[in-house]
């Protein structure tokens, strides 16, 4: 099993349970920006509790690793989890979508991407995905957040609307980080 299979297979039983969703992190970053090697899928849900008996038989522990109390710690205090596929090295961190001005509005601005040509998924816009990055950058300073983030503006350029993450940007306290990056994109 590849990244993308793993990925259609929880889109999948995301969608037919009614979950909320969107793909996030690396595997976004790559849909608009350059590719990159990465293990893990990133995915923020508005999972809530009736959706666990049914996440649980879609699956099963003789093929995934996923933990029912983890997932309850994490619809409660608004953290995250992991669906594992130990026989590709695979997984999933699935966040917990939280009732914020951000996720809400991340949320609003869905696209629906072919990340495979086989099936369509929602992911976070290019912009919400270079607000989180630089969240990320922030709290532990990695500069493949950076790259991710300079990827992305290299190739969506124009389309990627630049007052709307200026405006979070100030609103989430990350105004230096993006001017930083901007810097860093007219030097080059």
């Amino acid at each position: 099993m590849g990244p993308f299979d793993l990925l259609q297979k929880v889109v999948e039983i995301f969608e037919s349970l009614n979950i909320p969703y969107l793909v996030t992190g690396s595997v976004a970053s790559m849909a608009y920006g350059e590719p990159r090697m990465t293990n893990d899928i990133d995915i923020v849900a508005a999972i809530e509790e009736h959706h666990i008996t049914g996440l649980l038989k879609a699956f099963p522990d003789d093929e995934y690793y996923i933990s029912e109390d983890m997932m309850r710690e994490a619809i409660r205090h608004h953290w995250q989890f992991n669906i594992i596929h130990p026989s590709s090295g695979l997984k999933v961190d699935v966040i917990v979508k939280q009732d914020t001005p951000f996720d809400n509005s991340r949320f609003s601005r869905i696209q629906k991407i072919y990340p495979a040509e086989s099936y369509q998924a929602n992911f976070a816009s290019a912009e919400d995905v270079i607000i989180k990055k630089m969240e990320y950058y922030r709290e532990g300073g990695s500069e493949k957040h950076l790259r991710d983030i300079t990827g992305i503006l290299k190739i969506s350029g124009d389309a990627v609307d630049r007052e709307y993450i200026s405006e979070w940007a100030k609103r989430l306290g990350l105004t230096e980080i993006w001017e930083a990056v901007l810097r860093r994109i007219e030097e080059k």
